[in-house]
C-alpha cells in the first residue's frame, strides 16, 4: 500500500536530519533565542527582501493559525474564510475555540475574492453582530489552486478599502511559489498581506512553520501570545536548524518543485484517461473524478482522500505528492490505472 494521501507521511528530507545530528551535541540557549534560529530568521528576511518583519518560529499550522488569529484580533471581531478554509474545515474549532467565529464564503475553487470579502462587509453592520476583521486565505489553496499576483493585489486593496487584516496560511507555500504558473514571489508576499506564514511541515521539515507578521501594529508582545498557546519550544534551535537548511541554497523550492513535477505527471495520465477533474491544479495536490469502481480497485494498493462525492457512481479523489514521492512510484499507479 502506497500512500497519497498527504506530504507529511515521510519523515524529513535527509539533509534537515544531517543537519540535526551534526548540531545534536551542541548547547545552544533555549525558546528560539539561539544563533541558529538568529540566521535562520535573518536568511527568510534576505529571501523576501524585507528587513522590517517579525519572524517567528512555531511547530505546527494549526497553532500558528491559533496563536496569530487570536493574538490579532479583538473578542468580538471574526475570520473571513472560504468554505473549504482550513480554518473552517480542519482545525477542530481552533480558532472559534480562542473566541472568533468563522465567516465562511462558499467558493468552487477554493479562492476568495473581493466580491465576497465585500458582500460579508456589507452583511455585518452593527454591533449586534461580530465584526469581520481578518481575511484568511491559503496558498495553495485546500483545493490546491492558486492565487496570482494581481489577484493577491485586488484582496489586499480591498482590506485595505474596508480595514481588514490579510492574512496568508502557506502550509503549502513551497508548492505554490515553486508552481510554474506562480507569478509571486516570497518579497510580493510580504508586501501585498499583514502575516503570513512559510511551512516547513509538508516541505521536507520534521516539523516547523515560519510566521511572518509585516504589520507593525502586530507585532507587539507576540512571544507572550506563543507562549500562552504553548507554541513557544523550549529547544527552539530544532526549528531554526531546520528553516536555515531550506533556505540557505533554495532546498525548499526544490523539493516544491519535485512535489509539483510528481503531481502534474499524475495529472497529465489521469487525463489522458479521459477523466475530469475537481479543480484545475498546477500543485501537488489533484483532485480527479472517478467511477466509484476504479475508486475501490485503486484503493487495493494505494491510499488517498475521497473529497467529495459527485453522484451516485462518481467521487473526486484526492491525490498528493511530496518532497519524497518517487517518480516509479507514480509511473506504477499510472499503470496500474490503465489495467482497470
Amino acid at each position: 500500500m502506497y500512500s497519497l494521501k498527504n506530504d507529511y507521511s515521510e519523515g524529513a528530507h535527509s539533509r534537515i536530519l544531517n543537519a540535526l545530528v551534526e548540531t545534536n551535541m551542541q548547547q545552544t540557549d533555549g525558546y528560539s533565542t539561539d544563533y541558529y534560529t538568529k540566521r535562520a530568521i535573518d536568511l527568510l528576511k534576505r529571501k523576501m527582501e524585507c528587513e522590517d518583519v517579525d519572524i517567528h518560529l512555531l511547530v505546527g499550522g494549526t497553532q500558528v493559525n491559533l496563536t496569530a488569529i487570536s493574538g490579532f484580533l479583538r473578542p468580538h471581531q471574526a475570520v473571513i474564510g472560504a468554505d473549504t478554509s482550513h480554518v473552517n474545515c480542519h482545525e477542530t474549532g481552533a480558532i472559534e475555540s480562542t473566541g472568533h467565529k468563522v465567516i465562511t464564503m462558499k467558493t468552487d475553487d477554493g479562492k476568495l475574492t473581493p466580491y465576497l470579502i465585500q458582500k460579508v462587509v456589507d452583511t455585518h453592520t452593527d454591533e449586534h453582530m461580530v465584526q469581520p476583521k481578518l481575511v484568511y486565505i491559503s496558498n495553495s489553496t485546500e483545493l490546491g489552486t492558486l492565487y496570482r499576483k494581481s489577484e493577491l493585489e485586488e484582496l489586499h486593496n480591498c482590506c485595505i478599502k474596508n480595514n481588514l487584516l490579510l492574512y496568508l496560511d502557506g502550509a503549502r507555500l513551497g508548492s505554490a511559489l515553486a508552481s510554474e504558473e506562480s507569478d509571486l514571489t516570497l518579497a510580493d508576499i510580504a508586501n501585498l498581506t499583514d502575516a503570513f506564514y512559510i511551512g516547513g511541515t509538508k516541505n521536507g521539515a520534521l516539523f516547523g512553520e515560519a510566521l511572518v507578521i509585516c504589520k507593525n501594529s502586530l507585532k507587539e508582545d507576540f512571544r507572550y501570545f506563543i507562549k500562552q498557546k504553548g507554541g513557544l519550544l523550549a529547544k527552539g534551535r530544532l526549528l531554526g536548524i531546520q528553516f536555515e537548511e531550506l533556505f540557505k541554497d533554495d532546498l525548499y523550492f526544490e523539493i516544491g518543485r519535485h512535489a509539483n513535477n510528481m503531481a502534474i505527471l499524475l495529472k497529465n495520465a489521469i487525463k489522458e484517461r479521459g477523466y475530469k477533474f475537481l479543480t484545475d491544479s498546477s500543485t501537488n495536490q489533484q483532485f480527479p473524478i472517478l467511477p466509484n469502481l476504479v475508486i475501490d480497485k485503486l484503493s487495493e494498493k494505494y491510499s488517498f482522500k475521497i473529497e467529495r462525492i459527485i453522484d451516485l457512481d462518481n467521487s473526486a479523489i484526492r491525490l498528493v505528492t511530496s518532497w519524497a514521492t518517487e517518480e516509479n512510484k507514480i509511473l506504477e499507479f499510472i499503470e496500474y490505472l490503465k489495467t482497470i
